[in-house]
C-alpha cells in the first residue's frame, strides 16, 4: 500500500471522522459513506491520482465544497502543471458524475409521479400535521412531494409514515421547490422550508414555494425573483430558536435581502414550548389549545 493512499486517508479523515477502507488511486470518482450520515448514504466523493506526485480532491454532495489534496508541494513546473491538470479532472469528473446523477434523479422522479395516486388525506404525516393533501401524490406508505426548476420536475421528496423525509439520490435540490397555488400579480408569494408550512400558509389564501431546507431559500427567492421582478415576495421563515446560530431567522434574513423580500416570522405566544420552530408547528399547538 503506497504511502501517498493512507496520506489521502488521512486528509479525508481529518475532514469526516474515521474511514474503516482505503482510497483507490485510480484517478476515477468514488463515493462513499460519509460518518454521521444515515446509513447507506454515499454522499461522499474522492478522486486520487498517485502517479509521480500524488494529489486529488475530495467533497460531500450533501455538505458541498471541494477539498484539494497534494502530497507534498511541487519542485518543478512540470509537477505544478501535473497537480493543476489532476485537480481539473477531478473537477470535471465531479461534475459529470452531479449532472448524471441529476439526470438519473429526475427521470425516476417523472416516472414515480406519473404512476402514484393522489394522496390519501388519512396519511399519518397529513393527519399529525393537520393539513390537507392538495396536490401531493402517494407511492406505497410514502407521500411524494414534487421539486420543480423551471417548470421542469427535476426530484421528489418522500415522506414516510413516520415523518422521515428522503429525496431521490442524487437528485437536484438547490434552486428547486415545491410550489402550491397560483401567483397572481395582486398577491403576495410565499417561500418557506418545509411542504407542511407551505400547506398550513396556502391554507391561509397565499401562493407558496416550499424550498426545502434553509439553505435553498436564497437560491429559490432568487430565482422567484427574476421569474416576478415586480411581485411582492415573503420568507416564512423557521424560527430555530433552540439551535445554535438560530439558522433558520438567519438564513431567511439572508433570503429576503438577497431577493429584495420582505420577511417573517412565527409569533409566539409566552407559553408556546421552544421545541415549536415554523407556523405550521404554531397551528397545531394552537388547535391543540383551543385557540385557532
Amino acid at each position: 500500500m503506497k504511502v501517498e493512499t493512507l496520506l489521502f486517508r488521512e486528509a479525508l479523515q481529518s475532514a469526516y471522522g474515521v474511514l474503516d477502507w482505503v482510497p483507490i488511486g485510480d484517478g476515477e470518482i468514488h463515493r462513499f459513506h460519509v460518518p454521521g450520515d444515515k446509513p447507506g448514504r454515499l454522499n461522499g466523493w474522492y478522486v486520487l491520482f498517485v502517479d509521480t506526485i500524488a494529489s486529488g480532491a475530495f467533497g460531500s454532495w450533501k455538505a458541498g465544497g471541494t477539498h484539494t489534496w497534494c502530497s507534498r508541494q511541487p519542485h518543478t513546473r512540470q509537477e505544478t502543471e501535473q497537480v493543476r491538470q489532476h485537480i481539473e479532472q477531478a473537477r470535471m469528473r465531479r461534475e459529470v458524475e452531479r449532472v448524471r446523477g441529476q439526470k438519473q434523479a429526475a427521470e425516476l422522479a417523472r416516472n414515480w409521479w406519473r404512476r402514484a395516486q393522489p394522496a390519501d388525506p388519512g396519511h399519518a404525516y397529513l393527519v399529525a400535521k393537520q393539513v390537507s393533501a392538495y396536490t401531493l401524490r402517494q407511492r406505497g406508505d410514502e407521500l411524494l412531494v414534487p421539486l420543480y426548476e423551471y417548470g421542469h420536475l427535476v426530484n421528489l421528496q418522500r415522506i414516510g409514515a413516520d415523518g422521515r423525509k428522503r429525496f431521490l439520490r442524487g437528485g437536484k435540490v438547490q434552486r428547486s421547490y415545491s410550489p402550491l397555488g397560483t401567483v397572481k400579480p395582486d398577491k403576495p408569494l410565499c417561500i418557506c422550508e418545509g411542504w407542511a408550512t407551505a400547506a398550513t400558509l396556502h391554507h391561509s389564501g397565499y401562493a407558496v414555494a416550499a424550498a426545502m431546507n434553509a439553505g435553498n431559500l436564497k437560491p429559490v427567492a432568487q430565482a422567484l425573483r427574476m421569474r416576478y421582478p415586480h411581485l411582492q415576495i415573503i420568507i416564512a421563515g423557521d424560527d430555530d430558536r433552540q439551535t445554535e446560530g438560530n439558522p433558520g431567522r438567519t438564513l431567511a434574513n439572508a433570503a429576503a435581502v438577497a431577493a429584495f423580500a420582505g420577511v417573517a416570522f412565527p409569533d409566539w405566544p409566552a407559553e408556546a414550548p421552544l421545541t415549536l420552530t415554523d407556523y405550521n408547528d404554531l397551528v397545531v399547538w394552537r388547535r391543540a389549545h383551543g385557540r385557532a
